[in-house]
């Protein structure tokens, strides 16, 4: 798949956002450990971020899945990931499974204000023993008449402190494993539903990252998404653009710290010449840059095929095991020619390494995407 002018030209547009209404202010939301979700969502969706591939009848723009690529890549050149991942959660992990499966008037009454800004959402799965293994999920919701009574704790939920509503995935049956899950719109202002703390981080301190408490939490049933024991299954759909939007923003980033170094060691002396001079560090900065080609290119593969309705979970696999490593590498070595200095705080190399740890373990460890790439090639995992 090849770019078009109408794509650059929506990248210009959002790195103007990226360069006006974020990054002047990244240092400042990092110390107070979040963004104003509220303020940055309603710029956000001023530019129609928020709801780009959505129905317009929501506000949505009724683009194409290539936009969701532009955007997120332009993300990647934040100061800061968290601001991008809030974006994220909130345009491709929280709202999927309501867009394509919720009810006219769920997509009215939530969906709508998502796209508008006017509400902060959350993608609500992980708990205290229950990670990557979603079979394990304890969060239950009972049926009481025409309500479901919702009981349970989630863990490290992005956005979590500020959502006004949750995609939440509880257990709505007696059935065991992947079996009898429901995913349910639960609004945060409903009686006993608090966030029990928000946890300190290693890295992507502007983002609010939550511990929530349901304590029989009770929401109409007909806030479920779709069909009642099919919250498993629209999950993992809806996993399967999360991952993608790892590997979309994580090329932006990449391309931005390899653009920053290469005009570093160009006007950094070693020696009495340029550090780019040496040829190892040419070399590897090179071969790095070839590696973050590599990636881009799938994704835009990846992004064709989605766009043309197949099965992407290979592919999305792949690009997100790829994307967590390959960041790595790229933050570790940007860090490493910047020496002493890439080691403060108050260099970006510093804040680049630690919150791009993270790409390996949410959405999926490394780890998952090998057992799920081991398993589509037929071999025990």
């Amino acid at each position: 798949m090849r770019l078009t002018e109408d794509h650059r030209a929506f990248a210009d547009t959002v790195r103007r956002f990226v360069d006006t209404e974020i990054n002047p202010y990244v240092d400042q939301w990092e110390a107070a450990g979040r963004a104003p979700l509220h303020d940055v969502f309603a710029k956000a969706a001023a530019l129609g971020l928020l709801g780009l591939e959505y129905d317009a009848a929501y506000g949505g723009e009724g683009a194409e899945h290539s936009f969701q690529l532009v955007a997120a890549e332009q993300y990647g050149r934040m100061h800061a990931t968290g601001i991008g991942m809030a974006i994220g959660v909130q345009a491709m992990m929280a709202t999927p499974s309501l867009h394509e499966y919720g009810t006219p008037e769920l997509k009215r009454d939530y969906l709508a204000p998502a796209i508008a800004g006017t509400a902060v959402t959350a993608i609500a799965v992980t708990e205290p023993d229950t990670g990557s293994d979603v079979s394990r999920l304890r969060t239950r919701a009972v049926r009481d008449g025409d309500d479901w009574v919702i009981t349970g704790r989630k863990v490290y939920i992005t956005n979590g402190a500020q959502a006004d509503w949750l995609c939440l995935l509880a257990r709505t049956s007696d059935e065991g494993g992947y079996r009898g899950m429901s995913q349910i719109v639960v609004p945060t202002d409903s009686p006993g539903f608090t966030v029990a703390r928000t946890f300190d981080k290693l890295g992507n301190r502007c983002s609010d990252t939550a511990e929530l408490v349901l304590d029989s939490v009770r929401v109409p049933v007909a806030n479920t998404i779709g069909e009642v024991g099919r919250g498993f299954q629209q999950q993992m759909r809806q996993f399967v653009l999360e991952r993608m939007f790892a590997a979309y923003s994580t090329v932006g980033q990449c391309q931005y710290a390899l653009d920053r170094t290469r005009a570093y060691v160009t006007e950094r002396s070693v020696f009495g010449r340029p550090l780019a001079d040496r040829q190892y560090v040419a070399f590897r900065l090179t071969e790095l840059q070839a590696e973050v080609d590599l990636l881009r290119s799938h994704n835009l593969q990846a992004c064709e095929a989605h766009m043309a309705g197949e099965d992407i979970t290979r592919m999305a696999t792949v690009a997100k095991l790829k994307a967590g490593r390959l960041v790595r590498e790229v933050a570790d070595y940007c860090l490493q020619l910047h020496g002493g200095t890439g080691y403060l705080e108050e260099t970006w190399t510093a804040r680049l390494l630690r919150d791009t740890r993270l790409t390996s373990i949410g959405a999926g460890a490394d780890e998952v995407m090998l057992q799920v790439l081991a398993r589509l090639d037929g071999l025990p995992a």
